[in-house]
């Protein structure tokens, strides 16, 4: 594969990331895959796609900054440090996983992410159900936090639904605060973990500063496009693009 092609693949698929992650999630199925087409190794294609999709999540924080001016600064420091801790524990984990094993595990990574993503819906409905009850469960929130930020930090697809669900089922009724907490503690994790891997020379820089500018691209155009275009049809390509792309990792494996 040619320069010019790779280039236009890498750059077209941060950029269908970018537009998906503004209205929906799911934009890790395209540049991860993306990545290991291209040649990249596995473990340095994941490495790469975080840094790629990692300034959405800055946006999405700010956009966020009244809710989280609500919540105790103590209990928000708790928590991104948390998220700190977990992130680079998760990066630290990819980084020492053998490649051959992390390899082999890669479809069933990506399955997984598809089929949560899919759920996402009736967990969000059963979490709210779940949430009456959820000041009995508060006292693991932390711990949930620190094991769904390790996940984040070794593998990010569907870890804004996880970070949803927890919070939800812990006792936090209020859509706009638990998706605060989602973005503000993804950021966190995510951008420490890129710096984990930064440090540990695990970034294919021309692919990754290419997709970085593509998905922000992407973000700015899906945040418009996101009144017109129907959330359902959105979600029914990501998951279609999720399983074609778990069943081409599968065939190769």
């Amino acid at each position: 594969m040619d320069l010019w092609t790779t280039s236009w693949l890498l750059a077209s698929a941060a950029f269908a990331a970018g537009v998906l992650n503004a209205i929906a999630g799911g934009g890790s199925f395209l540049t991860f895959p993306a990545l290991v087409f291209t040649g990249v190794p596995p473990i340095v294609a994941n490495a790469t796609s975080a840094l790629a999709v990692s300034p959405g999540y800055l946006g999405s924080t700010l956009g966020f900054r009244p809710e989280l001016r609500e919540l105790p600064p103590a209990r928000l420091k708790r928590e991104m440090a948390i998220s700190a801790v977990g992130g680079v524990a998760g990066a630290l984990l990819l980084l020492v996983t053998p490649a051959k094993l992390f390899s082999g595990i890669v479809p069933w990574l990506l399955l997984f992410a598809t089929l949560l993503f899919a759920a996402g819906p009736a967990m969000a409905r059963r979490a709210a159900v779940a949430s009456r009850e959820g000041q009995g469960l508060a006292k693991w929130r932390e711990p949930a936090l620190l094991v769904v930020a390790v996940y984040g930090g070794y593998f990010n697809g569907g870890l804004g639904i996880l970070l949803m669900a927890l919070y939800t089922v812990t006792g936090e009724s209020r859509l706009n605060v638990v998706n605060a907490l989602k973005n503000l503690n993804s950021l966190v994790l995510s951008w420490l973990s890129v710096a984990a891997f930064v440090l540990a020379g695990a970034i294919a820089w021309r692919e990754g500063l290419l997709m970085m500018l593509a998905a922000t691209a992407g973000g700015f155009f899906g945040a418009r496009w996101s009144r017109r275009l129907p959330a359902p049809w959105v979600r029914a390509g990501v998951i279609v693009t999720g399983l074609v792309m778990s069943a081409l990792f599968f065939s190769r494996h």
